[in-house]
Parts: C-alpha cells; structure tokens; sequence
C-alpha cells in the first residue's frame, strides 16, 4: 500500500489527481477501523492531517467556513455558539479520544447512515465545498449523500470545507443507541429554528439508507407556526401541532430491521426525537434565543 503525505493543499489535489484510487485519511477513526478488520484495502492512502488549510475555520458574511479537518473537539470548544445543532451532535460522538482524532470532514467522507454530524448539516442547509485541480464544487447537504456510504464526490475531488449558516435561532440534536455513551446510533434527529425567514430544518440519521430531511414535517411546522402568529407571540405550542410534526418526521424515514434495532423501532424512537427536539428548541426561543 502506498502512503502519500502532501503538506499543501494543492499537493493534495495534485497527489489525488494522480491516483483517483487514494483513499484520504485525517482523524482515520473510520478509516482504521476498515483497514485493521480488513474490510477495505486501498491501493494507496492519503494522509490529509499535515494540510494546514484543512484544521482552520472562519466566519464570514454570517455563515462558518468549517475546514474539512477541524476536530469535533474543536467544533465543541470553538463553536458552539454559532453552530449549536452541529456542536451537540459531535458531543455524542464516541470518546474524548475520538473526538480529539475525528473530524467532520472524515464523517461526510464516510457517508454512513448512522453518522452523527449529518442530521444537523442537513437541518441547517450546509453546503459541502469540494475541490480538485479542475476547480471548486459547492454541493448542498442533501444532495451530497447519494446511497449507502456513497457520496457525490468525484474520484479526483477532496472535501475541503463545510458552509454552514452561523444559527439564526434555537437548535437541536438527539440520538438513541444501544447504551449511553460511544455508541453508533439507532436513530438521530436534529432540528433547526429560523425565526427571521420563518422556515424550519430537520434531519434524520440511521433511518434510511442516507441522512434525509423530513421535509413534510418541515413545511407542515413552519405554516402552522405562521398561521397562528407563534412566531411573534411565541406562545406555547398546540399539541396537535407537535404531535403532527412528530408523525410526518417520523413517516420521513425509510428504516430497516438489523442488529441494532427494528424498523418499527427506529420510527418510533424517530416520533419521540422530533417531538422532544422541537419542545426544547421552542422553549429556548421562548426564552428568548433568536433575537
């Protein structure tokens, strides 16, 4: 196996225009896994961790450019406060140790169902920025997963950076798994608040073959929310309001049955993710987040 080490950006899009079949590795706490239980076995490896315009972010016209290889360690210490939704889910993620190595690029790299960084991108309408020597793609959140651990990326292309919108109001993430703590996840859900454009964002993890959004439950949410002025009076929720969005986020899903949990679970632990997500999140925006 071959072992490439760029130390620049373009060296990286240079060394993977040459070999297309270079797996790229930063945190490697999905790709290790693969390569000790000989699941996968590249011609060549791509090691990204000396590129230094992969670990920064920055803030720009309200919205974070989030570099493919800063760590959910950093995402939490650093960011939390423009992006809420995306720095819960990394809190979920395995152990301090893991989320010291992991990065978010590596979890869209990977593209599992169960990833939990995804739910909140889709939520928050990120946009994926790619790169290769034929230029720059920007790829919205959902439509960059396309099957299974599959993604839009072509061949020659790297992710370098996540866009994502600095929150314009409350957000949240919630997972269910086997235990409590370093756990893949059953079902994940995140939701997402915009007072000012008065729209709603969702995202449902380890539930379909990709992360999706319910986007039944999105506009349903956000014209009920409209109709009764609760945007301005912020008044307390009907419950036929929130059970209703609870049962379109959960029809959203297109779950199966395995090792971890059935279909009929996951669109029931789905049900009381949603319902659970938004009560917290409303109840931040009546406190007053989002002014």
């Amino acid at each position: 196996m071959e072992f490439l080490q760029p130390t620049s950006w373009a060296e990286a899009l240079g060394l993977k225009a040459g070999r297309p079949d270079a797996l790229p590795i930063a945190g490697g706490t999905d790709v290790m896994v693969e390569l000790n239980f000989d699941a996968r076995r590249p011609a060549a490896l791509l090691d990204l961790t000396r590129v230094p315009e992969l670990t920064g972010w920055s803030c720009e016209e309200g919205r974070v450019r989030l570099g493919a290889g800063v760590s959910y360690t950093s995402l939490i210490d650093e960011l939390a406060g423009p992006l809420p939704g995306l720095a819960l889910a990394a809190r979920t993620v395995g152990s301090p140790q893991i989320r010291n190595r992991g990065t978010v690029g590596g979890n869209l790299g990977a593209a599992s169902p169960a990833g939990d960084c995804h739910p909140p991108l889709l939520a928050t309408g990120a946009v994926i920025e790619v790169a290769s020597v034929r230029g720059t793609r920007m790829i919205p959140a959902d439509g960059f997963y396309t099957g299974v651990k599959r993604n839009a990326l072509e061949p020659d292309e790297l992710i370098a950076a996540v866009l994502i919108p600095a929150a314009p109001g409350p957000q949240q993430f919630s997972k269910i798994g086997t235990r409590n703590a370093m756990v893949i996840a059953v079902a994940s859900f995140a939701v997402a608040l915009d007072p000012g454009h008065r729209a709603v964002g969702t995202g449902i993890g380890s539930a379909a073959p990709t992360p999706r959004r319910a986007a039944a439950a999105e506009a349903f949410l956000a014209g009920a929310l409209d109709e009764a002025g609760l945007w301005e009076s912020r008044g307390d929720l009907p419950e036929g309001v929130v059970t209703e969005f609870a049962a379109l986020a959960a029809a959203a899903a297109s779950p199966v049955d395995d090792v971890r949990g059935t279909a009929a679970y996951r669109r029931h632990g789905l049900g009381v993710m949603a319902r659970r997500t938004l009560t917290w999140a409303w109840h931040s925006y009546q406190g007053g987040e989002g002014d």
